[in-house]
């Protein structure tokens, strides 16, 4: 089963970029969709971007303008490009492959172990 591993995180200050990558041990090629997901301490896990057949995307609303998520098939990497951050964007980020909604959460049979994103105002 392809692995996923997430790296890029770190501490920045607000306004501050940051690129995160999810590298897989396998190909993505199969994959219909990929995403990146973030969880705030004491908060529900949150779908952040999704990248649906290498073109369609979707954002989640508070991050419209600032984040892009790209897909390299070749590379068997996805990325999020992370720009003008906000303290508000601090938490632990995730990437997965193929998940689903279901009564109020997300499943899926690949989840990367997550990388700290630290935002200080």
């Amino acid at each position: 089963q392809v692995q996923l591993v997430e790296s890029g995180g770190g501490l920045v200050q607000s306004g501050g970029s940051l690129r995160l990558s999810c590298a897989a041990s396998g190909s993505i090629f199969s994959f219909n969709v990929m995403g990146w997901f973030r969880q705030a301490p004491g908060k529900p896990r949150e779908l952040v971007a999704d990248i649906r057949g290498g073109t369609t995307t979707y954002f989640l609303d508070s991050i419209k303008g600032r984040f892009t998520i790209t897909r390299d098939n070749a590379k068997n990497t996805l990325y999020l490009q992370m720009n003008s951050l906000k303290p508000e964007d601090t938490a632990v980020y995730y990437c997965s492959a193929d998940f689903v909604y279901y009564n109020g959460d997300y499943y899926s049979d690949y989840w990367g172990q997550g990388t700290q994103v630290t935002v200080s105002s």
